[in-house]
């Protein structure tokens, strides 16, 4: 049966303290398997604001309501109020997750600050970031974390090297088609990629007459013809966590439907056989529907 793998990213701290628990509801009601990764760091989404300059993203805050996904309260933070430390406060929540059967992963220390300087950042910045995550994950979960995947899908190559001199054994860091090995300036990275393969809800909603009550159908569309390297749907507690929930069930049932077998990224890895994956390019582009750019697969060398 072919899998589909449910990555969560969990930008905020309302998304950890609201969305996680409404998730795992709704997952261990539909018994389907997920991958969660943790924003371990300060809550910084109100400096999110300097984004108003970068090319779309206006255009995508009108579209997708980010006021009422996110709250009043979350749009502060950083800004007019401290921003709340989400390993800390929210560890018995990230510990309960686990505890509920489902991989967990590191997603980022700062979610803001990741993804708004890691693409010119030197290898010590991006190192002490991403070391500050390692060590706090291993403060909450008492092991080191497998999986990585990056806030907004951007990183450097400094980054891509350290997945593997850090030591995790799969990374999701990454849009494209299928698994494979990465290649950052000529330079093998042993650490696979598992691409996101699909849209998200939020690059799909506000576009071409797609809205909340059918932008099931849409992704439904683009999983009906199965493929040997499965799929993998990054979805976001801020988003199918809270109002877009009944869209994910519609998406559960569909897949279900289609005979997918709806699993955690850990089972996807488990199928590969590193050494077999295709070598391919690590590139800059654009995803329809995001503002600005982020890494995807390229070329297979």
């Amino acid at each position: 049966m072919t899998k589909l793998a449910l990555k969560i990213d969990v930008d905020t701290y309302r998304g950890t303290s609201e969305g996680v628990p409404r998730l795992i509801e709704v997952l261990r009601r539909n018994n389907v398997r997920a991958t969660f990764l943790f924003s371990l760091g300060p809550d910084h989404t109100g400096r999110a604001i300097k984004r108003v300059f970068r090319p779309g993203f206006m255009k995508k805050v009108q579209r997708t309501s980010v006021a009422s996904h996110y709250g009043l309260m979350t749009l502060l933070y950083g800004t007019l109020l401290p921003g709340p430390d989400i390993g800390r406060r929210c560890a018995e929540i990230m510990r309960a997750t686990r505890d509920a059967g489902f991989e967990t992963g590191i997603h980022c220390w700062d979610h803001v600050r990741w993804q708004d300087r890691v693409e010119l950042a030197d290898a010590a910045w991006t190192e002490d970031e991403m070391q500050k995550a390692i060590d706090r994950y291993v403060d909450v979960f008492g092991e080191p974390a497998r999986g990585h995947g990056a806030a907004g899908w951007q990183m450097n190559s400094h980054a891509l090297r350290l997945t593997e001199k850090l030591g995790f054994a799969w990374s999701s860091d990454t849009r494209g088609k299928y698994p494979f090995i990465p290649v950052i300036n000529g330079e093998v990275v042993n650490c696979p990629q598992l691409p996101t393969t699909l849209p998200t809800l939020d690059e799909l909603i506000g576009v071409d007459g797609i809205d909340d009550n059918n932008v099931h159908d849409h992704l439904l569309q683009l999983t009906t013809h199965h493929r040997e390297s499965g799929h993998v749907y990054t979805l976001h507690a801020e988003l199918e966590g809270n109002r877009f929930a009944p869209v994910f069930e519609r998406l559960l049932s569909g897949w279900r439907k289609q005979n997918y077998q709806i699993v955690a990224m850990r089972d996807l890895y488990e199928d590969l056989n590193p050494s077999r994956l295709p070598h391919c390019e690590i590139m800059r582009g654009e995803v329809p529907g995001r503002s600005g750019t982020l890494l995807i697969q390229g070329n297979e060398l």
